[in-house]
């Protein structure tokens, strides 16, 4: 990314397919609403669970979303669900303590974990399985040590597959029954073109959910999110937060609960997304990409590197030296297997999605 930065400073036609943001703009909306606040004057601290009107939209966005009702009491603003992953893992686990992650997955969730002193456990996944965790995997790794935790991310990143609804309570019940905290990453919901993923919500009141305004409703920069907590995490959750950032920025929170009102605009960002995974879907098996993750959700294409074109990082450099396209290397979500893989995301404009198929097109026909 930074040396297609560079290279579109320079003045060359880079398009890049390696950023996980939208491409739109947040809608008029938010806007609006942090305008007119700003004109209203102080811009201050709130409480460090957030604004109590954002948190009761977002208990009943729980009942329109899911048909779940959900108390506003659980429901805690973040700093963008990195501030959220920081204090769902602090106040959930005790150093030392094993989390299971499916891999290849969001790097962060390793990184984060190891920081705190926990112990990330890779369960390697791949195209066999529809890059998919399972409750049999989470329970066979169980049985070998016994885990604290397990995030499960439905769409994932980088491979935007979706847990089906089936397997996801199945997922669910086995770490209730064994005692294992279930986190959900559900910052991608919003963003799915088939069934819906289901939310933790649905089945238990026990998880610990973290979601984010950044994706689906195109905030990435104002960095809000929120968490979902059991109701003795709540306390614990809040003085982790009053003294790590003491709340989160005001003015993002207006934004964000007017955003929430912004259905339509950013159904409408949805479907764009929708035409360029339909694109990939077709064109990367096409030109040669292999072990293509189900594309159900998010807005990431997740394949195996063409056969004969070398390491997923060398591949990369070529590729944005030769046809200034930007794709990610799959090392950081797949430390073991990430160099046969790369990441493209599709959230940019049409017409560039398929102007960068073109040049990938070109570029792999060559012998």
């Amino acid at each position: 990314m930074a040396e297609a930065n560079r290279m579109k400073a320079a003045g060359l036609p880079v398009i890049s397919l390696a950023v996980g943001q939208p491409s739109a703009s947040v809608p008029a909306q938010a806007l609006d609403a942090a305008r007119r606040f700003m004109e209203a004057g102080r811009i201050g601290y709130t409480d460090a669970l957030g604004r109590a009107s954002l948190r009761e939209r977002i208990a009943r966005q729980a009942v329109a979303a899911y048909g779940v009702a959900l108390s506003p009491e659980r429901v805690m603003v973040t700093t963008g669900s990195s501030a959220g992953f920081n204090l769902a893992f602090l106040a959930a686990f005790d150093e030392g303590d094993r989390v299971a992650i499916a891999t290849p997955g969001y790097p962060a969730y390793r990184n984060i974990l190891r920081a705190l002193g926990l112990v990330p456990v890779d369960i390697c996944v791949d195209a066999t399985e529809g890059y998919l965790l399972t409750a049999d995997r989470l329970l066979a790794e169980h049985r070998l040590e016994p885990l604290q935790g397990v995030l499960i991310a439905s769409p994932a990143n980088p491979t935007g597959t979706v847990t089906p609804r089936a397997e996801f309570e199945r997922l669910i019940r086995v770490a209730e029954g064994e005692g294992i905290t279930f986190i959900s990453d559900e910052i991608y919901h919003g963003l799915v073109f088939g069934e819906p993923a289901a939310s933790a919500l649905e089945f238990t009141d026990r998880a610990i959910l973290v979601n984010s305004f950044s994706k689906y409703y195109c905030m990435t920069g104002w960095r809000v999110g929120w968490l979902v907590l059991p109701p003795e995490l709540v306390r614990v959750a809040e003085r982790l937060a009053q003294s790590l950032y003491i709340s989160p920025p005001e003015l993002s929170q207006v934004a964000a609960e007017a955003v929430m009102d912004a259905t339509a605009e950013l159904d409408a960002i949805r479907d764009t997304y929708d035409a360029n995974r339909r694109l990939l879907e077709v064109a990367l098996p096409e030109i040669g990409f292999r072990d293509i993750a189900p594309v159900d959700g998010a807005f990431y294409a997740y394949a195996g590197v063409p056969e004969g074109k070398g390491q997923a990082t060398a591949f990369a450099r070529r590729v944005l030296a030769e046809t200034h396209v930007a794709i990610t290397p799959g090392t950081d979500f797949d430390p073991a297997r990430g160099e046969d893989f790369v990441r493209l995301s599709y959230a940019g404009h049409p017409t560039e999605i398929a102007t960068a198929v073109e040049r990938l097109r070109r570029f792999l026909a060559k012998p």
